[in-house]
């Protein structure tokens, strides 16, 4: 069921029906259209399901033969990628940001648009999703279509399943981080990529 409508037409009276569940009254004026609106915003919401991450990093350029070095731990970095998602376990979202840097290969000379990479946080995001796997599933996606020599991600975020319910944690937030090639292989590209990251919080703040 990939068309919008036919999502949303199918959604509402079920919606609907959870409103009763709940106890309200669907035909109250302040519910009237309250069904519609929630089946546009959970389609909305999980629009990343039917897109193909593949779709936006395929939009690559090569870097010429010699501008680049054989050898290098050089990285092309994108940090404070705002997103906001919906955890599978609640439908609660959680809300954060993405820190990505990958190594080009200098055989592959392949890099993406900058942008492509807040794509794919975008896509990821637009889903039913659960923070770890988003963070193994960017990395991974950067790793096998870009082929760089390293790939590094860190999100973190709040999660309002743990603020409005359970435990009730207004201030705590959650850091994952997924790691390919190099940076399993070199701690010390984990400590550049975070000296990098303190350096960029640091201008922010001027």
């Amino acid at each position: 069921m990939n068309d919008t409508n036919t999502k949303i037409q199918a959604l509402e009276p079920l919606l609907r029906e959870v409103l009763l569940t709940l106890g309200e009254d669907p035909g109250r004026e302040g519910l009237k259209k309250t069904p519609q609106r929630w089946a546009e915003a959970l389609v909305s919401y999980t629009q990343g399901t039917d897109q193909n991450p593949e779709d936006h990093l395929k939009v690559m350029f090569e870097l010429g033969e010699h501008e680049y070095p054989e050898q290098t731990d050089d990285m092309v970095m994108v940090d404070n990628i705002e997103f906001v998602s919906t955890c599978e376990h609640h439908m609660a979202p959680f809300r954060g940001v993405a820190h990505i840097a990958y190594i080009p290969n200098p055989e592959t000379r392949r890099i993406t648009g900058l942008s492509k990479l807040s794509r794919l946080v975008e896509v990821y995001s637009n889903r039913l999703q659960i923070q770890e796997r988003m963070t193994n599933q960017i990395a991974k996606a950067i790793d096998q279509i870009l082929l760089p020599l390293g790939v590094i991600v860190v999100i973190r975020a709040m999660h309002f399943c743990m603020i409005q319910r359970g435990v009730k944690q207004r201030s705590s937030s959650a850091l994952t981080t997924a790691r390919r090639g190099m940076f399993l292989d070199n701690p010390g590209l984990e400590i550049k990529f975070q000296n990098y990251l303190n350096l960029t919080n640091k201008l922010n703040d001027l």
